[in-house]
């Protein structure tokens, strides 16, 4: 299968891509993002041969429906990370917690969040092709919390890798900043920022497009790639799992198959919900798409009224911080399998020169046919992590905004699977604050020694550790210094 750009070719770069070329060299022409040329048509009962099939065996088959070029057994030993997950035939279960409602659980890997999902193997996968090729890269990485620490772990003191990880100083929590800043490995280097997620996405797409930073890092023999989903390497690990809610439902004889659902997905850089929209296009039985956005409501904005507009948008920090997002970079390889590669690069470029871009009327309807979304605010979300627990489920302040639009956008009486990207650990101040009904300052460590004894919850080793590590990098820096800060530390 081949790979093409969202905006177009600029007759330099290939006009169709591999999977490999697309994964080490992310971006695209003008700016743009690598996409399939079409997806791949998969067997009519596909999806009933993969019900008493493990999650790595539907891994496996669907990316070898993709027909990526990547060899067989390094498909495998990249997959083989799922045995590291809290239970290995399950990495990611589905959990019924209301009638016609289950949680998607996407936590249950080494950072806690569901980027794991994705870049335990893509880790493996890139780093597999590098040393193959005797190939040195730099891999650039901008989180909003849970890019950060997934991308370090599976990259950490994997030979020919670098990592340079950019966060928002103050714009994640502090067991996210710890799993970043306590990283020990000798290739990472991890730089907090002064401004928020979307300077630091800036910059990392800036630099990926920038020909003198390349030039510089082919001075020192280094190519440079990226760990967020702007690499569709990442996003084809996250289709895999909306099948797999699919198939949970199947195996949990909740509904039949041809049935349809809905999927809810709390969304920021869009990523997540764009798997899913892939996996529908592929023949899961979803009845719509339901994003659920923070009080940061782009999104929401977008969707319902067709007009993309930031003009006069500050971001706002909220208690879920992973979705505090204006600029989402995924709805971009939406828009290009609804409108084609001329209108994405119209809409792109009014974005980067007026802030704004404005669809037809036709095309907003045309996006409505897959998605409807809605935004909720952290008061909303401290009472659903409350009337949840109180019923004995758990959850963190991301998957809370997903009840909004379970409440709200449903239009038909069908199985609603809702997607938990976080571990309650990973925000145990917001979620203690919510339980005891104030708005108490407290520390991250006692707020989950609180909720894990009062409540009788889990601490993963992991988290209980960060408390105790050595902070390797205490970097902060301003916007206009991340290039110097990364050369100085690729040439020791």
């Amino acid at each position: 299968m081949y790979f093409v750009e969202t905006r177009g070719n600029d007759g330099i770069k290939p006009i169709e891509a591999s999977f490999s070329h697309a994964i080490l060299n992310p971006s695209a022409s003008f700016g743009g993002l690598y996409v399939p040329k079409s997806l791949p048509k998969l067997e009519d009962n596909f999806i009933q041969n993969h019900i008493n099939k493990s999650y790595k065996e539907l891994a496996y088959n669907i990316l070898k429906a993709f027909e990526i070029d990547i060899d067989e057994e390094e498909i495998n030993k990249a997959l083989a990370l799922y045995d590291n997950f809290d239970d290995a035939s399950n990495p990611c279960p589905v959990v019924k917690v209301k009638n016609d409602l289950f949680v998607h659980e996407q936590y249950h890997g080494p950072t806690r969040a569901f980027k794991d999902m994705a870049l335990q193997p893509f880790g493996s996968i890139l780093s597999s092709i590098a040393k193959k090729r005797g190939e040195k890269y730099l891999i650039l990485a901008a989180t909003s919390g849970d890019t950060g620490p997934a991308a370090l772990n599976t990259f950490k003191n994997k030979e020919n890798i670098q990592v340079a990880c950019l966060y928002p100083d103050g714009g994640t929590s502090d067991v996210q900043r710890l799993q970043m800043v306590c990283e020990d490995g000798d290739n990472l280097k991890v730089l907090g920022i002064h401004g928020n997620f979307d300077d630091a996405q800036s910059a990392l797409k800036d630099l990926l497009a920038s020909q003198s930073f390349k030039k510089e890092l082919e001075n020192d023999g280094i190519k440079l790639s990226a760990a967020n989903s702007v690499n569709f390497g990442r996003i084809i690990f996250q289709i895999i799992y909306h099948f797999w809610s699919y198939i949970q439902l199947l195996k949990q004889k909740e509904i039949t198959f041809g049935e349809k659902i809905y999927l809810v997905v709390p969304s920021g850089n869009f990523g997540n919900v764009l798997g899913a929209f892939y996996a529908q296009e592929m023949g899961v039985p979803i009845e719509k798409l339901l994003v659920a956005s923070n009080e940061n409501n782009i999104l929401t904005e977008w969707i319902n009224t067709g007009i993309y507009d930031i003009r006069e948008k500050d971001l706002k920090l909220t208690k879920s911080p992973a979705m505090d997002i204006l600029k989402s970079s995924n709805i971009e390889r939406v828009i290009y399998s609804l409108y084609g590669a001329k209108r994405t690069k119209e809409f792109f470029n009014d974005l980067n020169e007026k802030k704004i871009f404005t669809m037809s009327e036709e095309e907003t309807k045309k996006l409505q046919k897959y998605f409807s979304a809605i935004n909720s605010n952290d008061n909303y979300g401290s009472k659903i992590i409350k009337n949840f627990l109180d019923d004995g489920y758990l959850m963190d302040p991301h998957t809370a905004t997903c009840l909004k639009a379970y409440e709200n956008l449903k239009k038909k009486d069908l199985k609603t699977v809702i997607y938990s990207t976080a571990e309650w650990t990973k925000f145990s101040p917001t979620v203690l604050n919510a339980l005891h009904e104030n708005n108490a300052n407290i520390s991250d460590k006692d707020a989950l020694d609180t909720i894990s004894k009062e409540y009788d919850a889990k601490l993963p080793k992991s988290i209980k550790e960060l408390f105790s590590a050595k902070i390797n990098h205490n970097l902060i820096i301003n916007k206009e210094d991340i290039e110097t800060e990364i050369v100085k530390f690729i040439r020791g």
